[in-house]
């Protein structure tokens, strides 16, 4: 791994890793350099892709790029699961693959249940967290509009048709990852 990167001090079950890259360790020039893996910020896509692919290889894990609207919509990962789906959020229970979000200022979370059965990962910024939708993204872009991205993304960690009570919060852990802020 590259020495530049965070890896995260929480107590992970085996089996379940995770990162927190840098703008090194890429091959984007400046002024994106050099580890720019946003497909949205003029950087040249071909060098976009090398990074990603870059991080994949890595990270020994598919990691899957989500369309972020700043919303609270939880997309569910798997191995064959596209980049750029609508979300802001992602879970999967497959292995060898790596639920990725990107931020700036926003606030990386990063849940997985005790066991490491399920992972999770989320952009929480303040719209998401306040369940407000981004300017001109509508409902669509909340998959729960009374929620927050963080009550979203812990309900998707539920087995469907089990109640709410069943399942704690107790039963998750979480790291909080670097952000801006007073």
């Amino acid at each position: 791994m590259n020495p530049h990167w965070i890896i995260p001090d929480w107590p992970a079950p085996p089996g379940v890793k995770a990162v927190f890259t840098t703008r090194h360790g890429g091959v984007s020039p400046a002024p994106f350099d050099s580890m720019n893996l946003g497909d949205h910020v003029g950087d040249a896509p071909t060098l976009v892709a090398a990074n990603r692919a870059l991080l994949s290889q890595l990270l020994g894990a598919k990691a899957v790029f989500l369309q972020q609207v700043h919303g609270a919509q939880v997309a569910r990962l798997h191995r064959h699961t596209p980049d750029r789906s609508v979300a802001d959020a992602c879970t999967t229970a497959a292995h060898n693959v790596a639920c990725t979000i990107m931020v700036a200022d926003c606030l990386p979370v990063l849940l997985a249940t005790r066991c490491g059965a399920l992972v999770g990962s989320a952009h929480a910024g303040w719209r998401g967290l306040a369940g407000v939708p981004a300017a001109g993204a509508g409902e669509a872009a909340l998959s729960h509009p009374q929620h927050g991205v963080l009550e979203a993304l812990f309900e998707s960690f539920m087995p469907a048709g089990q109640a709410s009570t069943a399942f704690k919060a107790t039963d998750l852990i979480a790291w909080l990852g670097p952000c801006i802020g007073p």
